[in-house]
């Protein structure tokens, strides 16, 4: 029987659900207290951050320049043409924006929160048929499309929609990401406390930033999501983004089998549990595995800390994608904490009974979906 490195497995036990639920209650992290895990947790979010820039530019541009374009072949250069971009582009030295869609594809299928409950009212419903009869005025493929097919104009701003509300949200986790390793850089943030403390006030200083998103057909301005829609930063985009991309996210071609017969995809898609939080730390690298896409393009941005963390562990360089993407793991679960602890009903400290079980029971609502999560990593 092989034998199996002792550094390649943990060796800690998984926490329970009352762990997990007391960690919450009494504002304990869920990471471990290391000077290991800040570096980590800081280092790969300063990566991410540079990374999430990207992704934020290149989301708002695709849906403001590239709206129901029918050849959006130019759309992962943001309009700079420039013959060397192409080239480098055309040579995979680039971003990878699939990552990006894929996330846009998973908050749009799985479709949770206000964003979605305002994408399926009368109200956009309506707007759609206002954008729609300026585009048919200058579009005659558009115009016939949505002759005979009148629902597809609508999907695709859906879609549009989503794809600028996921760039917005985006483009504030990065500044928060980057303004994080300032704050560790000159001492104010030394703990892994504070790390999930300055995540949190973050978002909620966010929290009430408007979401809106119109688009420019000819001489016309028109709102996708208007600021009547009443969507907000935290409630109506962080939140689903949790819900798609933390926890539910989407199973990968050629990891499970997609037939039916095999079982081995839930029809519930609540019951999905493929997100960053319960994923396995290892980057195939295979062509379209959304994960790997991610661990490039953070290997890319990588600070020299970091990197020469990894290189002192296991297998030095030779797998530093999968060591990158353990660390973003135990990252994802101090800002899905800092979530938690900024929705929290009531004050943890409150001494009102009534507030107390409210926070016990929405502290366990989601104990029992993150103990089934890849909690080894958060003692290891």
């Amino acid at each position: 029987m092989p034998v199996i490195p002792a550094d390649l497995v943990h060796l800690e036990p998984s926490l329970s659900v009352e762990q997990v639920q007391q960690r919450l209650l009494s504002g304990q992290t869920l990471l471990s207290e290391t000077s290991d895990h800040l570096i980590e947790v800081v280092d790969v979010l300063k990566s991410y951050g540079e990374v999430l820039d990207a992704y934020s530019i290149n989301l708002i541009y695709q849906a403001e320049h590239q709206f129901l374009n029918p050849l959006p072949i130019f759309k992962y250069l943001d309009g700079d043409l420039n013959p060397a971009k192409i080239w480098r582009h055309l040579n995979h030295d680039r971003i990878n924006f699939e990552y990006a869609e894929y996330c846009q594809k998973a908050m749009f299928w799985h479709g949770t929160g206000g964003l979605d409950a305002y994408l399926d009212s009368e109200a956009f419903a309506a707007n759609c048929r206002a954008i729609m009869a300026a585009k048919r005025r200058r579009d005659p493929l558009l115009a016939l499309l949505d002759a005979l097919f009148p629902g597809f104009a609508p999907e695709l701003i859906r879609s549009a929609a989503t794809t600028h509300a996921l760039g917005q949200f985006w483009r504030v986790m990065s500044d928060l990401f980057l303004d994080l390793a300032a704050a560790e850089a000159d001492g104010r943030v030394r703990t892994i406390a504070q790390v999930v403390d300055f995540i949190k006030d973050g978002l909620v200083a966010a929290a009430a930033n408007p979401i809106g998103y119109g688009v420019s057909i000819g001489d016309e301005h028109l709102w996708v999501l208007p600021p009547e829609a009443g969507l907000t930063f935290l409630v109506d985009v962080a939140v689903p983004y949790v819900e798609a991309v933390f926890l539910r996210g989407m199973p990968f071609l050629g990891t499970v089998s997609f037939n039916a017969q095999a079982q081995q995809i839930s029809p519930d898609q609540s019951q999905f549990a493929y997100g960053a939080l319960y994923a396995d730390p290892l980057p195939s690298m295979g062509a379209g595995i959304p994960p790997s896409l991610l661990m490039q393009d953070m290997y890319r941005h990588l600070p020299e800390r970091l990197h020469q963390w990894y290189l002192q562990r296991t297998r030095g360089e030779g797998d530093v994608r999968v060591k990158i993407c353990m660390s973003f793991q135990r990252s994802m679960f101090c800002v899905t904490n800092a979530a938690i602890n900024g929705t929290m009903p009531h004050p943890l400290d409150t001494a009102e009974r009534t507030q107390q079980q409210a926070n016990a029971a929405y502290a366990l609502a989601w104990a029992k979906r993150l103990a089934a999560a890849r909690t080894d990593c958060l003692t290891a």
